[in-house]
């Protein structure tokens, strides 16, 4: 029986191994396959290959390894360009995703900070400039300015706003410019955090208007959030230093007069087709609402923000106009920022951001203007802006429909 191994040898009757010369013609020569009896325990074998050749013997200790025309490493170097290709298109969604939550933090900072300020020089000029009427006119004057800026130099595209349109929004425009002039009021009478504990009762009438006007009956879960609110505001309002009925009321004032607006924008801004994204819609309340109330205030209080009647008044005119002037660009600023937000998040996510907004106001007023704070106030104030923070996250919460 003829042994299974083979080896390579070059006996002396044969000729030795040589690879043939690469010729012209690199096309595939026939298998030529010869036996040799010379030694009857030994056979040989000659394959012809194209453009190599070699002897085979049977006696070889060498293990036969097949020729791959194929280089073994080919499919491995594709698999790994797929996926260096795969790696790098998900650490472009990474980067990209980071990108996207560091522009909105930044929003959110810009939102809180641009209302910081507000507050704060809007204070500084209510406590020696008491004329709240044209205060509020000049901070509408200076957002219809920057608005015309941003439609003349296409920073955002200028609307095309029929007139079917502007008779729905001169209602808004109306409860949008009692909103700010009762917040300006209550500014001028009482502390600024004291305001803001006041302003977190705009749920409890969001609530009730939404279920006059539009039929939107609260859950029991959003009706138990509205009970801290309450409470923790009349817990404040007892204890507060600055407390007097016309600045309560005129924050109570504003409360009703926001979220108004809110209710008559759902009532009346209906038809998609002809909506107007918040941005624009705010825009141009912002103009309407300085071309009805800047006659309103010279009516009212006369013309009062001149340097000649300041300088009789004993006020600083530089102070009271620069200060002026940056509280109006924060109060835009600050509306149109949280806006931005409103497009990129959840209304219930820009709930939550507005509750956290009102305690950064509220903590930075009284560390600012060093408002005296006592514990039951400063816990009542707590109880209010949690009642705020449940409302925000339980008026998702949507009732079970009754089986039929």
């Amino acid at each position: 029986m003829q042994s299974a191994a083979y080896s390579l040898s070059s006996p002396c009757s044969i000729p030795s191994l040589k690879p043939r010369k690469f010729g012209s013609r690199a096309g595939f020569q026939p298998i030529r396959v010869s036996s040799s009896f010379a030694a009857p325990e030994r056979h040989e074998h000659s394959v012809s290959l194209p453009n190599r050749s070699w002897r085979l013997s049977s006696s070889s200790s060498l293990p036969l390894r097949a020729w791959n025309l194929v280089p073994s490493d080919s499919k491995p170097d594709r698999f790994e360009v797929r996926a260096t290709a795969a790696e790098s298109a998900g650490e472009g969604e990474k980067s990209g995703s980071l990108v996207k939550t560091l522009e909105l933090g930044l929003l959110f900072g810009l939102w809180y900070l641009f209302n910081i300020y507000f507050n704060i020089y809007n204070k500084q000029v209510l406590k020696v400039f008491h004329y709240p009427v044209t205060i509020s006119a000049v901070q509408f004057a200076v957002g219809t300015i920057i608005v015309s800026l941003m439609w003349t130099f296409n920073l955002y595209k200028k609307p095309k706003v029929s007139g079917e349109q502007l008779v729905a929004i001169v209602p808004l425009a109306l409860v949008h410019i009692l909103g700010n002039l009762f917040t300006n009021m209550s500014l001028g009478k009482v502390a600024v955090s004291f305001t803001h504990t006041i302003k977190a009762m705009e749920p409890f009438f969001s609530v009730v208007l939404s279920a006059m006007f539009l039929g939107e009956l609260p859950t029991l879960w959003v009706v138990g959030s509205l009970l801290p609110i309450v409470g923790g505001v009349v817990l404040a309002s007892v204890t507060e230093a600055s407390f007097n009925w016309p600045g309560f009321w005129s924050a109570m004032a504003s409360n009703l007069a926001n979220q108004s607006r809110n209710v008559l924008s759902k009532k009346l801004m209906v038809k998609k087709e002809e909506s107007l994204d918040n941005i624009t819609l705010f825009s141009i309340i912002t103009i309407i609402s300085f071309i009805l109330l800047a006659p309103v205030a010279i009516f009212v209080e006369g013309i009062k923000f001149t340097p000649a009647y300041m300088q009789s008044a004993g006020l600083n005119v530089k102070e009271v106009v620069v200060r002026s002037l940056l509280a109006a660009l924060s109060f835009h600023a600050y509306q149109q920022v949280s806006y931005m937000i409103l497009q990129r998040v959840s209304p219930v996510t820009h709930s939550v951001g507005n509750c956290v907004k009102r305690v950064v106001v509220i903590v930075s007023s009284v560390i600012f203007f060093k408002t005296p704070v006592s514990l039951i106030n400063s816990l009542g104030t707590g109880i209010a802006l949690a009642g705020v923070f449940l409302y925000s996250r339980v008026k998702r919460i949507k009732p079970k429909a009754k089986a039929a």
